[in-house]
């Protein structure tokens, strides 16, 4: 069977399986670019200045907030495409995906425009003074005009884990991670760029991202179909209704590190520096767990589409445990080899003490942000993407700020780390209770009637078949 033809593969099967596959082939690309992104601050670190490797975690913590902009219009493009394909209706999933790309990069493009040219103060309120602020802002200058980019290219790959395919979603990633490690090392010493080096090398690799992820949701699958002006209005409701709460959901996690952040910058730089290196080493460490929440997105969006509420239940299930596992074999790893980490970023002083306490204690935290993150995914997929809002809002104000800030009075930048560890541990137990009486709410409520969600109902929206029902 071609795979323009296929069926919605996530209705039949172990869910457990699906969720292996689909997480597997989705942390290898994005562990990938996080690879990278460590690369890049190694490679920094080599040249032998604090303030280069503090520029960079400056530079990534704006980036942060961006680039959440775009997983959320993201979220909103894979489970309208995911919805659609679950129900069978395979052109309104082509019309879906044409309409959200065309809105994720009308939107970066503006929010791309807006940041540039107030890349100073807005680094400088992260806390970047100095030579750390203009080295900052140099690298950004380079980088943000690449952001539409990359933003359509990770809504091509959303499609691509929509209808399931796992490997291209892959690749996506994976190829772009492997175009800015090879660039790197050429740009910043064979080219003698240094910081520009990385930021030019960052730009190829967006654009790799785009090339590809384009491939493979228009030519291998055919499910992006340019919609007509009524169409992108009736796609419209939908994919704001999802993308809106999404963005916000996704926003609030870099609100919470910037905060993080300035607490730490008033340690120095060399904290800062050391909180730069954790900001690395989570995703490479973590990676799986990030792509565990965009693995799971699709296979309950499909399921609710076809109204399998059971597989809800199981796919939930098999996602937690999948969570639990992984978040202690990584902990194990991490604690023992701490100080080889450090000692691999050339850390010293304040720094090296960070990133071994975050390794030896605050990693395993992460079990509890991996809940969070699978319950947010369920939330935004089951059409109750207010839910992910509220719980990753709380888990980065009432679950950071209170815990940082008495970290820091009490036990300085060492504390910091400590409370936005301890903050987790509420926020991700509350979400995980929430999203499974979400699962019974939503079966009690469709009993004899369709699956919508609390989607705002619509004549001809993306969620009505051909025959006028109401169909997601």
């Amino acid at each position: 069977m071609s795979a323009r033809a296929e069926k919605a593969k996530f209705l039949t099967g172990p869910t457990m399986g699906h969720v292996v596959t689909m997480t597997a082939t989705g942390s290898i690309g994005l562990v990938a670019i996080f690879v990278v992104d460590a690369l890049n601050l190694f490679y920094i670190s080599l040249l032998g200045q604090q303030e280069l490797a503090a520029a960079i975690g400056y530079a990534g913590t704006l980036m942060f907030f961006a680039i959440s902009v775009a997983i959320g219009m993201t979220i909103a493009a894979s489970a309208l495409v995911a919805r659609a394909l679950g129900e069978g209706d395979r052109e309104r999933a082509a019309r879906n995906g044409g309409a959200a790309l065309i809105y994720i990069g009308a939107v970066m493009t503006l929010i791309s425009a807006l940041i540039w040219p107030n890349l100073d103060v807005l680094t400088g309120l992260l806390g970047a003074r100095g030579e750390t602020l203009d080295i900052a802002v140099g690298f950004l200058q380079i980088v943000v005009p690449a952001m539409p980019a990359v933003a359509i290219g990770m809504g091509a790959a959303a499609i691509l884990r929509a209808v399931g395919d796992a490997r291209r979603a892959m690749y996506v990633t994976l190829i772009g991670g492997a175009v800015s490690a090879v660039l790197d090392p050429i740009l910043i010493f064979g080219f003698d760029l240094g910081v520009t080096g990385a930021a030019i090398a960052t730009v190829f690799s967006r654009l790799a991202i785009l090339a590809i992820g384009l491939h493979g949701a228009i030519v291998v699958h055919d499910l992006v179909r340019m919609p007509d002006v009524h169409a992108l209005r009736a796609v419209a409701g939908p994919f704001f209704y999802i993308a809106g709460p999404a963005v916000m959901t996704q926003l609030a996690t870099p609100v919470g590190n910037a905060y993080v952040t300035a607490q730490i910058a008033q340690f120095g730089d060399d904290a800062v520096a050391g909180w730069a290196v954790i900001g690395r080493l989570i995703p490479v460490a973590f990676g799986a767990i990030f792509a565990l929440s965009g693995a799971v997105g699709p296979i309950l969006a499909q399921n609710l589409g076809a109204r399998q509420y059971p597989r809800l239940r199981s796919t939930m299930r098999d996602a937690l445990i999948f969570t639990m596992v992984y978040v202690l074999v990584v902990y194990a790893i991490l604690a023992l080899f701490s100080v080889q980490i450090a000692d691999l970023f050339g850390a010293t002083g304040q720094a090296r003490d960070l990133i071994v306490f975050f390794c030896v204690l605050a990693s395993l935290s992460f079990f509890f942000n991996g809940a969070l993150f699978v319950a947010n995914a369920a939330f935004n997929n089951l059409g109750f993407p207010l839910h992910s809002t509220l719980f990753n809002w709380g888990r980065s104000t009432l679950g950071v700020i209170p815990f940082v800030w008495a970290g820091a009075q009490w036990f300085g930048a060492m504390g910091v780390v400590a409370g936005w560890a301890l903050g987790a541990v509420i926020f991700g137990v509350a979400s995980v209770i929430v999203c499974f009486r979400v699962i019974a709410t939503i079966e009690d409520r469709d009993r004899g009637e369709p699956p919508i969600g609390p989607f705002p109902p619509a004549a001809h929206s993306p969620f009505t078949s051909a025959k006028g029902a109401t169909a997601g």
